[in-house]
């Protein structure tokens, strides 16, 4: 998040930098937003069951299963989303050069994001963050050059700048998966049997980006948005607010993984293995207790401070963006103080949400996520009709109905917790076979007579190798 927001706002400098004209630099605005936006949406489809797939790999110990299926989901998005903007970017109206780099971006894009969801596991975070803080400097110190020192287009050398920082850090995120991840055996289509296995999750990870960023897109189509050239749209006058606003969930995001799982994980962890271990009735209603009250007191020492931070915010940014002199008129400012409250909603379900994955209640994450898709985009499109002071609102009903829907769900889900651990499971074991799963067992299948041939190949030119030397040595 921090890297596109960053790399966006860098370049745009770049463009005043070089005296770039106002319309090239809302095409190059348009056409950075347009990939991001793309390639998180197709990366969504399969964010959720991938990461469950890895953990479940993890947990059985088959680590030689995850490189695969980062393999194979990679290769699926790169195909689906190439094919799908690439025609896009054809009928886009901008010449072909844009439509090269901008497909370049995209495909770019993909792989780190695919690379991001892999990279939880390593937790080498030292390398995590160089390789974050060199490709930002590399595609500044980039885009700085060209536009400083060539002739050409603007639009272009500040393009390449951006494919070639996200190229280095795709290639350094790379490494840090290989070197972490053994090469792998099997079918790179495996993952594929968990979106039978775990329908609901597949689209888990969508709804939650149409929700987060389908009333930007809804609002190109406004009395705000412009069409800036083809079919590239905006809404620069709820971009920018939207933008800033943004980052008043960065505490929430960071306090998540600092705290909640910190203090939460580890009762989370003894509950489960008590039942794993033998452990008595007595032992696993007190870890059930102490496990539901820490996380109670953790959630809402969550949202206490994303609302501190979120007035903080808003005051701070009441007072300070005025005196920045970017064009802030007083509507930006308000859509600007509504979409903080609306990000803030968001930030507490999201994370709301992200324990009833822990407690495997998909369907429950599901509906709550659905309704913050649909109740915010539908919100938006109404209110986009009405007075301009109301923009922004479609977020914060969204945020408040997904806020509300998840806290209801996830209260109910504790209350019967020992029913929905023991009693909801199937006494006996069934396997999905669905027609992916088949496909799956014949991919597999191939896969494996091939890699054992290459495999017996290998070994045989290293033995006759041996042998060669041996007999020379002697």
């Amino acid at each position: 998040m921090l890297l596109g927001v960053l790399l966006l706002v860098g370049m745009i400098l770049l463009a005043y930098y070089g005296n770039t004209i106002k319309h090239n630099r809302e095409l190059l605005l348009s056409m950075i937003t347009y990939a991001l936006l793309a390639s998180l949406t197709v990366t969504s489809f399969f964010t959720m069951i991938t990461t469950r797939f890895t953990a479940d790999m993890l947990y059985s110990e088959k680590k030689d299963a995850i490189m695969t299926s980062f393999y194979g989901s990679l290769g699926l998005m790169l195909v689906i989303g190439g094919i799908g903007y690439g025609i896009f970017l054809y009928f886009a109206g901008i010449p072909f050069a844009y439509q090269v780099l901008s497909l370049l971006l995209f495909l770019v894009l993909v792989v780190v994001w695919t690379e991001t969801t892999y990279l939880t596991a390593i937790k080498d975070y030292r390398s995590i963050l160089i390789a974050f803080a060199v490709s930002l400097l590399i595609a500044f110190a980039t885009g700085f050059l060209l536009v400083t020192f060539t002739e050409m287009d603007n639009i272009i050398v500040l393009m390449i700048a951006v494919i070639i920082g996200y190229g280095v850090l795709a290639g350094w995120y790379f490494c840090l998966l290989y070197k972490y991840f053994p090469e792998g055996f099997g079918t790179s289509m495996n993952f594929l049997r968990w979106t039978e296995k775990y329908p609901a999750l597949t689209w888990v990870g969508a709804l939650i980006t149409f929700g987060l960023f389908g009333h930007l897109i809804i609002m190109w189509t406004s009395p705000l948005g412009v069409q800036i050239q083809g079919l590239f749209y905006g809404a620069p006058q709820y971009d920018v607010p939207a933008l800033i606003a943004f980052f008043s969930i960065l505490i929430t995001t960071v306090n998540f993984v600092t705290s909640v799982e910190v203090r939460f994980y580890p009762l989370y962890k003894n509950y489960f293995s008590l039942f794993n271990n033998e452990g008595n009735i007595g032992d696993i209603d007190t870890a059930e207790v102490n496990m539901i009250r820490i996380l109670r007191d953790e959630l809402s020492y969550l949202g206490q401070k994303q609302m501190f931070s979120t007035i903080i915010f808003i005051v701070l940014g009441t007072i300070l963006i005025p005196k920045l002199d970017i064009g802030f008129t007083a509507g930006m400012l308000g859509m600007f103080r509504v979409l903080c409250v609306g990000y803030a909603l968001y930030t507490i379900a999201n994370s709301m949400m992200l324990i009833l994955l822990y407690f495997a209640d998909n369907k429950g994450a599901l509906w709550s996520a659905a309704l913050f898709a649909v109740v915010t985009n539908v919100s938006t499109w109404i209110l986009k009709y009405g007075n301009s002071s109301y923009y922004g609102f479609g977020l914060v009903i969204g945020g408040a109905v997904f806020c509300i829907a998840v806290y209801i769900r996830l209260n109910i889900y504790l209350k019967k917790l020992k029913y929905h651990v023991l009693s909801e499971q199937p006494v006996f074991a069934k396997s999905a076979e669905g027609k992916i799963t088949v496909l799956c067992d014949r991919l597999d299948r191939r896969a494996i007579i091939k890699q054992r041939s290459r495999r017996k190949f290998y070994e045989d030119n290293i033995a006759k190798k041996s042998t060669v030397d041996m007999t020379t040595s002697k």
